[in-house]
């Protein structure tokens, strides 16, 4: 199959997975790390924005403070979050979970 081909065949319903004899097996990959990340919000500056930073200057993104935060694993959007504290730690409520569908339609 070339390229052109693989971005045109349907994404697989990962979700409606049965117990046929093709199954994929995740127990393989439960050990795999993965890296998540938290995005509260994006900012584009200038070199010459970037260089005047200092201690105590503020910075304001392209979100408000109550909107959900973007998590991300390896770079691909998963889900929307709020920030908990938790016994002195910050910790993300999950408000949002991306379908399967959409995340391997990001991957594209």
């Amino acid at each position: 199959m070339n390229e052109e081909e693989l971005k045109a065949a349907p994404l697989p319903d990962l979700e409606d997975v049965g117990g046929g004899a093709g199954d994929i097996d995740l127990e393989m990959l439960l050990d795999v790390p993965v890296f998540m990340t938290v995005e509260v919000g994006r900012k584009s500056l200038t070199i010459k924005e970037l260089l005047s930073l200092t201690p105590g200057t503020v910075v304001t993104f392209d979100r408000s403070v109550t909107e959900p935060m973007d998590i991300l694993i390896n770079g691909t959007l998963i889900a929307r979050g709020e920030v908990v504290s938790a016994d002195g730690r910050y910790g993300l409520r999950l408000v949002d979970i991306v379908s399967t569908k959409k995340r391997l339609e990001q991957l594209n």
